[in-house]
């Protein structure tokens, strides 16, 4: 566990208060990251913050601006952004329970672990997570944290709980918009059949483990390659070949009707992920093409 905990406070639940700590549940993934190289001389290029027609200015000259019009700003000062963040109360409290699949998925953003505290709230921290967990209940609530108020939904997670910032309403796009030209009649019967034995034999337990990014591994290969040829550029042909659009539900048929027969052939799991450290980027950057 971190030795330092995102945020500690207290869920509160009427006249009941739990004393807890807040861990972040994901980490950023070791991404391989670029940089924009000058080639004749393999430097790495910056940016320059300058205003047209009067060129680089000082980084005290900055203030942030709100745009009310086009090129119309509305200037705000570091100190009067700061006089409006909002104090953390160091208090969760939950004023509304949902049911569990009430709150569509759309709407979850970042998941944290709970844990209690300490010893002492031990015996309260189990009784509602058990309590949240026969119900099939998720808690609801607003909390501040780093200046800011989130959105949360609280929930059981093993022996712990999980706390997910949600996205408000104005932040979600409605869907009407892009599903309106989607067809709405009932699928060919046998289409359907097929489809649906396709799922079945391809249904499994969901193991995060047995996925990798392919990209990534893609790119650490290129880059390790580059570096052993002394940065020269590397062609290799792609071994993906586009699938064939089929143009009627003749050839959606046949395409199931194959798919289902191959289904049990080539159900073998992807192969576990592997722990991956991103060598140092001192290899020269790629020659851009066309």
């Amino acid at each position: 566990m971190p030795a330092r905990p995102y945020w500690q406070g207290q869920i509160r639940l009427a006249l009941v208060s739990i004393p807890v700590e807040i861990y972040p549940a994901t980490e950023s993934g070791a991404q391989i990251a670029f940089h924009q190289i000058h080639e004749p001389t393999g430097k790495r290029i910056r940016y320059e913050k300058v205003v047209p027609g009067l060129g680089p200015v000082d980084a005290d000259d900055i203030v942030k601006g709100y745009e009310i019009d086009k090129g119309d700003y509305v200037l705000l000062e570091p100190e009067e952004i700061e006089g409006v963040k909002l104090e953390s109360k160091k208090t969760l409290d939950l004023i509304q329970f949902v049911s569990a699949d009430e709150v569509d998925a759309l709407y979850f953003e970042r998941p944290y672990y709970v844990v209690p505290a300490d010893e002492l709230a031990g015996e309260a921290f189990v009784v509602m997570r058990e309590a949240l967990r026969r119900t099939r209940r998720v808690g609801i609530g607003q909390l501040v944290m780093r200046g800011r108020e989130y959105l949360v939904a609280l929930k059981p997670c093993g022996r712990g709980m999980m706390l997910e910032t949600l996205r408000y309403a104005d932040e979600v796009r409605r869907a009407q918009g892009y599903f309106r030209d989607v067809p709405d009649g009932k699928p060919d019967p046998e289409l359907l059949d097929l489809a649906e034995t396709l799922i079945d034999r391809k249904t499994a337990p969901f193991d995060a483990d047995r996925f990798h990014d392919r990209y990534e591994d893609a790119l650490l290969r290129l880059i390790e390659k580059k570096k052993a040829q002394g940065g020269r550029i590397i062609e290799e042909a792609s071994e993906d070949k586009p699938a064939r659009r089929g143009g009627n539900v003749l050839d959606l048929m046949a395409a199931l009707k194959k798919s289902v027969g191959k289904a049990g052939k080539d159900d073998a799991p992807p192969k576990p992920a592997r722990k991956r450290t991103p060598k140092a980027r001192s290899a020269p950057h790629p020659r851009k093409r066309a």
